[in-house]
């Protein structure tokens, strides 16, 4: 835990001092203007069963594993029951709320309580870490039954 909070403080004094956005640092990295994300399924207000598919899609980039520093490419990130968007000028932090799929995956199953349930996209660059354009798709809600 202490690691993390003092990469978050490097990372954002190093942007503060280079002059650089709120959503940029010194790891992030240009994406194509038409480069987006979304959820393919399940669509939102579906009614599903516990464990639930998703699938991500992607257009005008390539989808590469983290560490992999290519051009016009990220790895999704799912964002599950998020009400606030993470840090988007440092590397994403892992946890139940924030998946990681650096392995360049484009879909996963995973176990959901019952009840409603917000899902979201997040690219993330080779270094988990959002484009200086943040490509994230539309939040959906499902419902677990």
């Amino acid at each position: 835990m202490l690691r993390t909070t003092v990469l978050a403080v490097t990372y954002t004094s190093m942007a503060m001092l280079s002059g650089l956005s709120q959503a940029e640092s010194p790891l992030s990295s240009t994406i194509a203007d038409d480069a987006r994300v979304w959820i393919v399924s399940p669509t939102d207000q579906a009614k599903v069963s516990s464990p639930v598919t998703i699938v991500f899609g992607s257009s005008n980039l390539n989808i590469a594993p983290a560490g992999d520093n290519q051009a016009n490419s990220g790895h999704h990130h799912l964002l599950v029951d998020m009400d606030k968007l993470p840090a988007l000028d440092m590397p994403l932090p892992a946890s139940d709320q924030v998946i990681h799929f650096g392995k360049g995956q484009t879909e996963t199953t995973i176990e959901l309580s019952s009840g409603s349930h917000s899902l979201q996209l997040l690219l993330g660059n080779y270094a988990h870490v959002p484009h200086s354009r943040p490509v994230m798709s539309e939040k959906i809600t499902i419902v677990v039954e």
